[in-house]
């Protein structure tokens, strides 16, 4: 066989050359091109991140100063409204004291129990306020306390459990003031219409939901009153929260409240 000119060998090797040339440059653009694709891509990310990192900080500083403000409300209730209270208190007791009509007498007296209502909600209004009980512990506490008080002057006996609660859990205000507006609603239906003698309250965590059962050994709920005011309006607090509100009466009355955390 015939070998090729030198010529041709030496056109060939310097096309070869050439073609490589090329193909290491195109390569050596699409690695620069991917470089800076990268660099950009992190770029992008870091600036998203700290954009991120300046919502969350905007959101906890308004956080804190919703806290604050909650926390110079919450002061201001115990300081003045507080003892504004207990100075009516005080009065209406020394008029009792010094009145000798019957009538007047009574019309003090039921001064007297308003005020103490008025204490009342109003140590409920600054536990509500109180960011420090926004935890499953100091729910279950206070509603523990509360039915306790609730109960305490009547023959229904009660009854606490709790299911594997996790105390530290965080729970928001919001969640926290519509169960516990719930539990409320539900004890004084029960010691208004269950003639029930036993009560039993039941907390339950699982994963991220919380479970609150209120239960009773009385009548039950009567075919009229199954859609009640009450029932009700302790359906759309839950519903406000996207949790359930459910009820069955067998063998009493059983209302589940459950919230995702």
């Amino acid at each position: 066989m015939k070998e090729l000119p030198e010529e041709i060998k030496v056109t060939y090797i310097l096309a070869l050359i050439i073609m490589m040339s090329f193909v290491g440059f195109i390569i050596m653009i699409v690695v620069m091109y991917n470089r800076k694709q990268l660099l950009y891509l992190k770029e992008k990310q870091l600036k998203e991140s700290e954009y991120q990192n300046q919502l969350l900080q905007k959101e906890l500083e308004k956080q804190k100063l919703i806290e604050k403000e909650r926390e110079r409300i919450s002061h201001d209730m115990h300081d003045d409204l507080g003892a504004g209270i207990s100075a009516l208190k005080l009065q209406a007791e020394f008029l009792k004291q010094r009145a000798e009509d019957e009538e007047l007498k009574n019309d003090i007296e039921e001064l007297l129990k308003t005020s103490e209502e008025m204490n009342l909600s109003m140590r409920e209004m600054l536990w509500s306020l109180n960011s420090g009980n926004d935890t499953l512990g100091g729910f279950i506490d206070y509603a523990k306390i509360y039915a306790q008080n609730f109960l305490k002057k009547t023959n229904i006996q009660l009854m606490v459990e709790d299911e594997n609660v996790i105390s530290e859990t965080v729970i928001s205000t919001e969640q926290r003031r519509n169960l516990f507006l719930c539990l409320k609603e539900a004890l004084n239906n029960a010691y208004k219409h269950s003639k029930s003698s036993q009560i039993k309250l039941s907390f339950a965590q699982k994963d991220k939901e919380f479970i609150m059962k209120i239960s009773d050994n009385g009548i039950g709920i009567g075919t009229n009153n199954q859609e009640g005011n009450g029932l009700r309006n302790m359906k759309r607090r839950m519903k406000e929260q996207n949790g359930h509100c459910e009820f069955t009466t067998e063998n009493g009355t059983h209302l589940f409240f459950n919230i995702s955390l």
